[in-house]
Protein backbone atom coordinates (compact mmCIF):
# COMPACT_ATOMS: atom_id res chain seq x y z
CA UNK A 1 0.00 0.00 0.00
CA UNK A 2 1.31 3.70 -0.45
CA UNK A 3 2.25 5.87 2.07
CA UNK A 4 -0.14 8.31 1.60
CA UNK A 5 -3.79 6.75 1.70
CA UNK A 6 -5.55 7.18 -1.29
CA UNK A 7 -9.57 7.34 -0.44
CA UNK A 8 -13.11 8.14 -2.98
CA UNK A 9 -15.99 9.46 -1.47
CA UNK A 10 -19.46 8.93 -3.88
CA UNK A 11 -22.07 11.97 -2.98
CA UNK A 12 -24.49 13.70 -4.93
CA UNK A 13 -27.58 15.90 -4.01
CA UNK A 14 -30.03 13.96 -6.04
CA UNK A 15 -29.40 11.07 -3.22
CA UNK A 16 -31.73 13.80 -1.47
CA UNK A 17 -34.32 13.06 -4.06
CA UNK A 18 -35.79 10.16 -2.96
CA UNK A 19 -38.19 11.23 -0.13
CA UNK A 20 -40.47 10.66 1.74
CA UNK A 21 -44.37 12.26 1.45
CA UNK A 22 -44.11 12.42 5.26
CA UNK A 23 -42.23 11.75 8.63
CA UNK A 24 -40.31 9.01 7.53
CA UNK A 25 -36.77 7.74 9.40
CA UNK A 26 -35.34 6.93 5.85
CA UNK A 27 -35.47 10.69 4.84
CA UNK A 28 -33.30 12.59 2.58
CA UNK A 29 -32.25 14.80 6.46
CA UNK A 30 -29.88 11.79 6.90
CA UNK A 31 -27.32 12.57 4.58
CA UNK A 32 -26.84 16.49 6.16
CA UNK A 33 -25.02 14.46 8.85
CA UNK A 34 -23.26 12.21 6.65
CA UNK A 35 -22.21 15.34 4.37
CA UNK A 36 -21.14 17.18 7.11
CA UNK A 37 -18.77 14.40 8.45
CA UNK A 38 -17.24 14.49 4.75
CA UNK A 39 -17.06 18.06 3.75
CA UNK A 40 -14.84 18.44 7.39
CA UNK A 41 -12.36 16.14 5.76
CA UNK A 42 -13.02 17.41 2.21
CA UNK A 43 -9.52 18.16 1.20
CA UNK A 44 -8.20 15.23 2.07
CA UNK A 45 -10.82 12.88 -0.67
CA UNK A 46 -11.24 12.70 -3.67
CA UNK A 47 -14.96 12.83 -5.20
CA UNK A 48 -16.27 11.27 -7.77
CA UNK A 49 -19.49 11.34 -9.10
CA UNK A 50 -22.16 8.71 -9.74
CA UNK A 51 -23.60 7.51 -12.85
CA UNK A 52 -26.84 5.40 -13.59
CA UNK A 53 -26.94 1.53 -13.49
CA UNK A 54 -28.28 -0.08 -16.34
CA UNK A 55 -31.29 -2.58 -16.59
CA UNK A 56 -28.35 -5.15 -16.94
CA UNK A 57 -26.53 -4.46 -14.22
CA UNK A 58 -29.70 -4.66 -12.04
CA UNK A 59 -31.15 -7.68 -13.42
CA UNK A 60 -27.73 -9.71 -12.28
CA UNK A 61 -29.38 -9.74 -8.88
CA UNK A 62 -33.17 -8.75 -9.64
CA UNK A 63 -35.91 -10.19 -11.40
CA UNK A 64 -37.11 -8.00 -14.18
CA UNK A 65 -40.63 -8.28 -12.64
CA UNK A 66 -38.99 -6.48 -9.61
CA UNK A 67 -37.68 -3.87 -11.96
CA UNK A 68 -41.06 -3.42 -13.75
CA UNK A 69 -42.74 -3.01 -9.95
CA UNK A 70 -40.48 -0.34 -9.19
CA UNK A 71 -40.87 1.38 -12.24
CA UNK A 72 -44.72 1.06 -12.04
CA UNK A 73 -44.83 2.12 -8.50
CA UNK A 74 -42.74 5.39 -9.01
CA UNK A 75 -45.29 6.85 -12.27
CA UNK A 76 -47.84 6.18 -9.58
CA UNK A 77 -45.82 7.94 -6.38
CA UNK A 78 -45.89 8.57 -4.13
CA UNK A 79 -46.81 4.86 -2.94
CA UNK A 80 -45.78 2.12 -0.99
CA UNK A 81 -44.27 -0.91 -2.19
CA UNK A 82 -44.80 -2.24 1.99
CA UNK A 83 -45.71 -0.60 5.55
CA UNK A 84 -41.85 0.24 5.96
CA UNK A 85 -41.04 1.09 1.83
CA UNK A 86 -41.97 4.39 -0.04
CA UNK A 87 -41.51 5.79 -3.54
CA UNK A 88 -41.50 9.27 -4.91
CA UNK A 89 -41.18 10.69 -8.11
CA UNK A 90 -37.59 10.29 -8.49
CA UNK A 91 -37.19 7.39 -6.53
CA UNK A 92 -36.21 5.15 -9.37
CA UNK A 93 -33.78 7.47 -10.81
CA UNK A 94 -32.07 8.05 -7.46
CA UNK A 95 -31.91 4.06 -7.18
CA UNK A 96 -29.84 3.67 -10.42
CA UNK A 97 -27.79 6.21 -9.02
CA UNK A 98 -27.12 4.78 -6.00
CA UNK A 99 -26.25 1.27 -7.17
CA UNK A 100 -24.40 2.70 -10.44
CA UNK A 101 -22.34 5.16 -8.33
CA UNK A 102 -21.26 2.44 -5.82
CA UNK A 103 -20.10 0.00 -9.14
CA UNK A 104 -18.41 3.06 -10.73
CA UNK A 105 -16.88 3.38 -7.06
CA UNK A 106 -15.99 -0.03 -6.22
CA UNK A 107 -14.25 -1.05 -10.11
CA UNK A 108 -12.04 2.20 -9.26
CA UNK A 109 -10.82 0.74 -5.90
CA UNK A 110 -10.37 -2.79 -7.55
CA UNK A 111 -8.51 -1.60 -10.62
CA UNK A 112 -6.24 0.61 -8.59
CA UNK A 113 -7.25 3.96 -9.03
CA UNK A 114 -8.16 4.58 -5.49
CA UNK A 115 -7.22 2.09 -1.88
CA UNK A 116 -10.44 2.81 -0.74
CA UNK A 117 -14.09 4.22 -1.11
CA UNK A 118 -17.10 5.13 0.96
CA UNK A 119 -20.41 6.06 -1.33
CA UNK A 120 -22.56 7.94 0.85
CA UNK A 121 -25.36 6.67 -1.26
CA UNK A 122 -29.47 6.02 -0.61
CA UNK A 123 -31.89 4.21 -0.40
CA UNK A 124 -30.09 1.83 1.04
CA UNK A 125 -30.07 -1.94 -0.38
CA UNK A 126 -29.57 -4.80 2.13
CA UNK A 127 -32.86 -5.70 2.77
CA UNK A 128 -33.90 -5.95 -1.27
CA UNK A 129 -34.66 -9.34 -2.30
CA UNK A 130 -34.17 -10.53 -5.99
CA UNK A 131 -38.02 -9.85 -6.49
CA UNK A 132 -39.38 -7.45 -3.94
CA UNK A 133 -38.55 -4.42 -2.06
CA UNK A 134 -38.58 -4.10 1.52
CA UNK A 135 -37.01 -2.56 4.49
CA UNK A 136 -37.00 1.53 2.94
CA UNK A 137 -34.45 -0.78 0.17
CA UNK A 138 -35.47 -1.26 -3.65
CA UNK A 139 -31.93 -2.71 -5.18
CA UNK A 140 -29.42 -4.24 -3.46
CA UNK A 141 -26.79 -2.10 -3.84
CA UNK A 142 -24.01 -4.70 -2.20
CA UNK A 143 -25.15 -7.12 -3.83
CA UNK A 144 -25.42 -5.85 -7.46
CA UNK A 145 -21.64 -4.61 -7.18
CA UNK A 146 -20.88 -7.74 -5.76
CA UNK A 147 -21.96 -9.52 -8.80
CA UNK A 148 -20.68 -6.68 -11.56
CA UNK A 149 -16.51 -7.09 -9.75
CA UNK A 150 -16.97 -10.96 -10.72
CA UNK A 151 -18.60 -10.06 -14.06
CA UNK A 152 -16.34 -6.95 -14.92
CA UNK A 153 -13.05 -7.59 -13.33
CA UNK A 154 -13.36 -11.23 -12.87
CA UNK A 155 -13.16 -11.69 -9.44
CA UNK A 156 -13.08 -14.66 -7.78
CA UNK A 157 -13.66 -13.88 -4.43
CA UNK A 158 -15.67 -11.48 -2.64
CA UNK A 159 -16.32 -10.48 1.13
CA UNK A 160 -19.26 -8.59 2.02
CA UNK A 161 -19.22 -7.54 5.60
CA UNK A 162 -22.79 -6.59 6.73
CA UNK A 163 -22.28 -4.45 10.31
CA UNK A 164 -25.87 -2.68 10.19
CA UNK A 165 -27.79 -3.34 13.34
CA UNK A 166 -30.08 -5.11 10.99
CA UNK A 167 -29.26 -8.40 9.14
CA UNK A 168 -29.26 -8.16 5.36
CA UNK A 169 -31.96 -10.76 4.18
CA UNK A 170 -31.65 -10.07 0.89
CA UNK A 171 -27.46 -10.11 0.87
CA UNK A 172 -27.39 -13.26 2.14
CA UNK A 173 -30.31 -14.55 0.20
CA UNK A 174 -28.63 -13.11 -2.93
CA UNK A 175 -25.56 -15.70 -2.31
CA UNK A 176 -26.25 -18.43 0.29
CA UNK A 177 -25.22 -20.99 -2.67
CA UNK A 178 -22.44 -19.27 -4.13
CA UNK A 179 -19.09 -20.31 -2.09
CA UNK A 180 -17.47 -17.16 -4.12
CA UNK A 181 -19.07 -14.35 -2.44
CA UNK A 182 -18.30 -14.76 1.81
CA UNK A 183 -21.56 -12.98 3.74
CA UNK A 184 -20.94 -12.17 7.45
CA UNK A 185 -22.84 -10.56 9.68
CA UNK A 186 -23.10 -8.75 12.92
CA UNK A 187 -26.68 -7.62 13.82
CA UNK A 188 -29.20 -7.74 16.55
CA UNK A 189 -31.38 -10.66 17.23
CA UNK A 190 -34.21 -11.48 17.40
CA UNK A 191 -35.07 -8.32 15.50
CA UNK A 192 -36.32 -6.96 11.96
CA UNK A 193 -36.40 -8.90 9.74
CA UNK A 194 -36.19 -11.98 11.68
CA UNK A 195 -33.85 -14.01 9.76
CA UNK A 196 -30.17 -14.13 10.52
CA UNK A 197 -29.70 -16.88 12.72
CA UNK A 198 -26.46 -18.34 13.66
CA UNK A 199 -27.14 -21.60 12.17
CA UNK A 200 -28.13 -20.01 8.37
CA UNK A 201 -25.11 -20.78 7.11
CA UNK A 202 -25.55 -20.95 3.28
CA UNK A 203 -27.51 -23.75 1.35
CA UNK A 204 -25.91 -26.52 -0.83
CA UNK A 205 -22.06 -25.00 -2.37
CA UNK A 206 -22.24 -22.11 -0.95
CA UNK A 207 -22.87 -23.90 2.72
CA UNK A 208 -19.80 -22.03 4.91
CA UNK A 209 -19.55 -19.02 2.78
CA UNK A 210 -22.64 -17.08 5.21
CA UNK A 211 -21.49 -16.08 8.67
CA UNK A 212 -24.34 -15.08 10.90
CA UNK A 213 -22.97 -13.23 14.01
CA UNK A 214 -26.68 -12.25 15.72
CA UNK A 215 -26.20 -10.02 18.95
CA UNK A 216 -28.42 -9.61 21.71
CA UNK A 217 -29.93 -5.71 22.31
CA UNK A 218 -27.31 -3.84 24.43
CA UNK A 219 -23.81 -4.99 23.18
CA UNK A 220 -21.71 -2.43 22.82
CA UNK A 221 -17.64 -1.26 21.71
CA UNK A 222 -16.30 -4.04 23.18
CA UNK A 223 -18.65 -7.06 21.99
CA UNK A 224 -18.66 -5.73 18.34
CA UNK A 225 -14.93 -5.78 18.49
CA UNK A 226 -14.33 -9.24 19.75
CA UNK A 227 -16.63 -10.83 17.30
CA UNK A 228 -15.18 -9.14 14.29
CA UNK A 229 -11.43 -9.84 15.35
CA UNK A 230 -12.51 -12.94 16.74
CA UNK A 231 -14.63 -14.83 14.14
CA UNK A 232 -14.34 -12.39 10.73
CA UNK A 233 -10.65 -11.98 11.02
CA UNK A 234 -9.91 -15.96 10.86
CA UNK A 235 -12.79 -16.79 8.29
CA UNK A 236 -11.72 -14.07 6.07
CA UNK A 237 -7.92 -14.77 6.14
CA UNK A 238 -8.88 -18.50 5.33
CA UNK A 239 -11.06 -17.13 2.30
CA UNK A 240 -8.70 -14.47 1.04
CA UNK A 241 -10.93 -12.20 -0.77
CA UNK A 242 -9.96 -10.30 -3.63
CA UNK A 243 -11.96 -6.92 -2.31
CA UNK A 244 -13.80 -6.50 0.66
CA UNK A 245 -17.34 -5.22 0.54
CA UNK A 246 -18.69 -3.44 3.86
CA UNK A 247 -22.84 -2.45 4.15
CA UNK A 248 -22.12 -0.11 6.20
CA UNK A 249 -24.98 0.90 8.43
CA UNK A 250 -24.69 3.47 11.70
CA UNK A 251 -27.80 2.39 13.60
CA UNK A 252 -25.75 0.03 16.27
CA UNK A 253 -25.30 3.58 17.17
CA UNK A 254 -26.09 4.26 20.71
CA UNK A 255 -28.32 7.17 19.84
CA UNK A 256 -30.38 5.06 17.08
CA UNK A 257 -33.69 5.51 17.45
CA UNK A 258 -34.26 1.87 15.69
CA UNK A 259 -32.43 -0.20 17.42
CA UNK A 260 -30.97 -0.97 21.13
CA UNK A 261 -27.18 -1.36 20.34
CA UNK A 262 -24.66 0.80 22.22
CA UNK A 263 -21.80 1.64 19.66
CA UNK A 264 -20.34 4.77 20.05
CA UNK A 265 -17.80 6.56 17.70
CA UNK A 266 -14.53 4.85 19.25
CA UNK A 267 -16.23 1.33 17.99
CA UNK A 268 -16.93 2.30 14.99
CA UNK A 269 -13.48 3.61 15.12
CA UNK A 270 -11.66 0.33 15.92
CA UNK A 271 -14.00 -1.49 13.46
CA UNK A 272 -12.92 0.29 10.53
CA UNK A 273 -9.56 -0.33 11.87
CA UNK A 274 -9.49 -3.73 11.53
CA UNK A 275 -11.33 -3.92 8.40
CA UNK A 276 -8.71 -1.84 7.07
CA UNK A 277 -6.31 -3.92 8.37
CA UNK A 278 -7.86 -7.41 7.63
CA UNK A 279 -7.91 -5.93 3.86
CA UNK A 280 -4.26 -4.97 3.79
CA UNK A 281 -3.37 -8.09 4.69
CA UNK A 282 -5.68 -10.19 2.08
CA UNK A 283 -6.77 -8.29 -0.87
CA UNK A 284 -4.17 -5.05 -0.97
CA UNK A 285 -6.17 -2.53 1.04
CA UNK A 286 -9.11 -2.66 -1.52
CA UNK A 287 -11.84 -1.58 0.52
CA UNK A 288 -15.69 -0.14 0.03
CA UNK A 289 -17.99 1.07 2.67
CA UNK A 290 -21.72 1.40 0.88
CA UNK A 291 -23.90 3.50 3.36
CA UNK A 292 -26.63 1.67 4.42
CA UNK A 293 -29.27 2.10 7.78
CA UNK A 294 -28.40 4.91 10.62
CA UNK A 295 -31.15 7.08 11.98
CA UNK A 296 -29.98 9.11 14.16
CA UNK A 297 -28.09 12.35 13.37
CA UNK A 298 -24.69 12.31 15.44
CA UNK A 299 -24.52 8.49 14.95
CA UNK A 300 -24.19 8.74 11.11
CA UNK A 301 -22.09 11.93 12.14
CA UNK A 302 -19.72 10.21 13.99
CA UNK A 303 -19.73 6.85 12.31
CA UNK A 304 -18.89 8.79 8.80
CA UNK A 305 -16.49 10.56 10.15
CA UNK A 306 -14.59 7.38 12.59
CA UNK A 307 -14.49 5.63 9.21
CA UNK A 308 -13.02 8.23 6.55
CA UNK A 309 -10.64 9.27 9.48
CA UNK A 310 -9.29 5.82 10.16
CA UNK A 311 -9.91 5.00 6.11
CA UNK A 312 -7.55 8.68 5.59
CA UNK A 313 -4.90 7.70 8.76
CA UNK A 314 -1.09 6.67 7.66
CA UNK A 315 0.18 4.07 9.13
CA UNK A 316 -3.08 2.15 10.40
CA UNK A 317 -2.78 2.73 14.33
CA UNK A 318 -1.90 -1.11 15.83
CA UNK A 319 -4.92 -2.89 17.51
CA UNK A 320 -5.58 -2.29 21.20
CA UNK A 321 -4.73 -5.97 22.86
CA UNK A 322 -7.40 -7.82 23.12
CA UNK A 323 -8.56 -9.53 26.87
CA UNK A 324 -9.63 -12.94 26.31
CA UNK A 325 -13.96 -12.94 26.64
CA UNK A 326 -14.96 -13.93 29.99
CA UNK A 327 -16.17 -17.92 30.73
CA UNK A 328 -20.76 -16.80 30.61
CA UNK A 329 -20.03 -12.86 29.02
CA UNK A 330 -22.03 -11.94 25.67
CA UNK A 331 -19.39 -12.14 23.74
CA UNK A 332 -18.27 -15.50 25.28
CA UNK A 333 -21.58 -16.89 24.01
CA UNK A 334 -21.81 -15.83 20.47
CA UNK A 335 -18.33 -16.68 19.78
CA UNK A 336 -19.30 -20.34 20.83
CA UNK A 337 -22.72 -20.53 19.11
CA UNK A 338 -20.39 -19.06 15.55
CA UNK A 339 -17.89 -21.99 16.19
CA UNK A 340 -20.52 -24.69 16.88
CA UNK A 341 -21.99 -24.07 13.34
CA UNK A 342 -18.90 -22.84 11.23
CA UNK A 343 -15.78 -24.55 13.44
CA UNK A 344 -15.22 -27.49 11.71
CA UNK A 345 -14.16 -25.93 8.56
CA UNK A 346 -12.61 -22.92 11.10
CA UNK A 347 -10.68 -24.76 13.54
CA UNK A 348 -9.16 -21.33 14.60
CA UNK A 349 -12.43 -19.48 15.57
CA UNK A 350 -12.63 -17.14 18.54
CA UNK A 351 -8.69 -16.58 18.77
CA UNK A 352 -7.57 -12.89 18.04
Amino acid sequence: MSATPNTAVLEDPRYRDHAPAGPHPESPDRLRAVARAIAERADRVVRRAPRTASDEEILRIHSRDHLAAIRAAVAAAPAWLDPDTYVSERSLEVARLAAGGAIELARAVVRGEFESGFAAIRPPGHHAEAARAMGFCLFNNVAVVARDLQHTEGLERILILDWDVHHGNGSQHSFEDDPSVLYVSTHQFPYYPGTGDVSEAGVGRGLGATVNIPLPAGCGDADYIGVLRRLLVPIAQRFRPEVVLVSCGFDAHRDDPLASMQLTRSGFEEMTRIVRGLAADVCGGRLVFLLEGGYAERGLYEGTGAVLDVLLASPIAPLAPLAEPPPGSILRRVIDDVARVHGGRHPDLGTA
